[in-house]
């Protein structure tokens, strides 16, 4: 029997008749989503949903080599045997569902709330022993970031454990969205983390236009496409800065802080907003991009390039830059699957992962990224991935510009259709963004679920500092650069 029989198939950005997803029971349930892990495909989302007024299960694998989805449900059940132990990239959503519904899970190795508060008894991981010493960093920081509170277990400067305790400020986006749709539930997925508004923007409105049974115009998905990568282009750069800030590397700390600008402010103005707000919405986009605009952007993009290959050559020429990047907070090729890694970090280790590319959805299906992938899984691989990225972005921009497709950027999108599910998953620029939409029978939404790609990649930056020095924190996790705001909905 194929590791598949059992669930339902579609592809990103499609949706299928709730009815028509098989219901196995429990156990069923788990050997069956174990077994299809084990032939190689990746889990996307897994949570509870309503099951015949009680709670069950859902289930969506992604399998990359054949640009397809898969979704199963299990039935009504008050208890579940966890995934975790046979499963690790299981261990995040286990934990939410824990908590967030009244499935008891049994046998997790660590069954702490993932998103709520911590009462004062709720104990963190401890390491005993001679010299043996406890560094607590958070939650409230010297900035303006979101609450994250970070325990270290150390000998010496040496970090033997690293435990990362999101949460503190939950907002319940999930069940704010599905009261929709209405005029407000893009504003809130625009919300979701602020520096991926395009991203999520893109995957909420995909997944009502599923839902709704249309698409945007071609125009309007050339418009997406081209803000998804002036997004990323953005916060690469943003980040390449702070990298090297972090090593005190200042002329290239200051050189991309300022390039960083020039693509927001393409995006504003685009859309009017330095973060693309306001320009992704259900059925395409709210503004156009007029010929003379375009000639623009095309100009300032070309300088942009030019200044980018600049800077990347000052920081990866500078031997005292790369020596501190070599070999710091590496996360190798096995772990980084065996964590369900995602984006920029789990090809940052080796993994052969893109959305665009895999599960193409929009103009990625006629134009395409070439993925860019490393080996050593370092913080030299994260920061060199981003320079790359930066520039397989500039290559699809500057081609799309002077050739978008014609007709309009904006159509009527229809109220969803009832009964349905439907799933959209955008590369975002820290990787792989999930949503999941379930209608009721009347066409409202019932459920709907995010899963920011934060979400995956966390605990590898948590596994990044072992071994490691515990002064190499602020390089680690500025080479990750994840998202509270996203893990925290």
């Amino acid at each position: 029997m194929s590791p598949t029989s059992r669930f339902r198939m579609l592809r990103n950005g499609g949706a299928q008749q709730l009815s028509a997803v098989p219901v196995v029971s429990a156990a069923e349930f788990r050997e069956t989503v174990l077994r299809a892990a084990h032939s190689g495909l990746r889990l996307s989302a897994l949570y509870a949903r309503p099951a015949k007024g009680k709670t069950g299960l859902c289930a969506v694998l992604a399998d990359d080599a054949e640009g397809v989805l898969y979704v199963l449900f299990s039935e009504a059940t008050d208890e579940f045997r966890s995934l975790t132990a046979d499963l690790p990239q299981a261990h995040l959503f286990e934990r939410e569902i824990a908590e967030s519904s009244a499935i008891r899970v049994d046998g997790h190795p660590w069954p702490k709330p993932v998103r709520r508060s911590l009462p004062d008894s709720a104990a963190f991981f401890r390491e005993e022993g001679a010299e043996v010493h406890e560094v607590a960093v958070g939650p409230v920081h010297a900035g303006i970031i979101e609450p994250g509170h970070f325990r270290f277990q150390c000998h010496g400067e040496t970090v033997h454990h690293l435990e990362i305790q999101l949460g503190y400020q939950h907002r319940g986006v999930e069940a704010l969205l599905a009261a929709g749709p209405d005029k407000r539930g893009v504003f809130l997925a625009e919300s979701i983390s602020g520096d991926t508004a395009v991203g999520h923007a893109s995957a909420y409105c995909a997944a009502l236009e599923a839902l709704a049974g249309v698409r945007a115009p071609l125009r309007g998905e050339a418009l997406r496409a081209a803000a998804l990568e002036l997004e990323r282009l953005a916060n690469h750069i943003g980040d390449l800065g702070a990298i090297a800030n972090d090593v005190a590397f200042l002329p290239a700390a200051a050189f991309f802080g300022r390039l960083r600008g020039e693509f927001l402010n393409l995006l504003m103005s685009l859309s009017g907003n330095r973060y693309g707000r306001g320009l992704v919405r259900p059925g395409g986009t709210a503004f156009d991009l007029p010929k003379p605009m375009a000639v623009d952007f095309s100009a300032r993009l070309a300088r942009g390039r030019t200044d980018l290959l600049a800077i990347g050559k000052l920081l990866f020429d500078s031997a005292s830059a790369v020596g501190r990047f070599d070999e710091t907070g590496t996360v190798g090729l096995r772990a980084a699957a065996d964590l369900g890694l995602v984006g920029l970090a789990a090809r940052a280790s080796g993994l052969d992962l893109d959305v665009r590319r895999d599960h193409p959805h929009g103009l990625y299906r006629f134009r395409h990224i070439p993925v860019v992938k490393g080996e050593t899984g370092d913080v030299y691989a994260r920061a060199m991935l981003r320079y790359l990225e930066c520039l397989r972005s500039l290559d699809f921009l500057e081609g799309l510009l002077p050739d978008l497709p014609g007709g309009p950027a904006l159509a009527p999108c229809p109220a969803p259709r009832p009964g349905l599910i439907a799933v959209s998953l955008v590369e975002g620029w820290r990787g792989e963004i999930c949503h999941v939409a379930e209608t009721g029978r009347d066409g409202r939404l019932a459920l709907y679920k995010v899963v920011d790609p934060s979400f995956h990649n966390w605990q590898g930056l948590a596994m990044a500092l072992r071994g490691g020095e515990i002064s190499d924190f602020p390089l680690c996790n500025k080479s990750f650069n994840l998202s509270y705001a996203g893990h925290d909905l």
